[in-house]
């Protein structure tokens, strides 16, 4: 501050400008609106392969097992 004191008003008010712009720029954001970073994430993701359908056949199993023990019981009872 004492620096600042020593110098003429118009040279402090220039660099309290320069250094706030400073500031501020170092909070700026790449996306101006919540769809751009929704969007750009969305395809970062992609890129890595996060959103991939993988191959199982657990469901298929599954359906295939409850079916059989349907029908199981359908004749056991009929």
């Amino acid at each position: 501050m004492e620096s600042i004191r020593r110098q003429n008003p118009q040279a402090a008010l220039m660099s309290l400008e320069a250094h706030a712009a400073s500031a501020r720029g170092g909070f700026a954001c790449l996306f101006s609106t919540a769809d751009e970073y929704e969007t750009a994430l969305i395809a970062e993701r992609r890129a890595q392969g996060r959103y991939t359908q993988s191959r199982s056949y657990w469901p298929i199993a599954l359906f295939a097992g409850c079916a059989l023990v349907v029908a199981a019981t359908v004749l056991l009872f009929a």
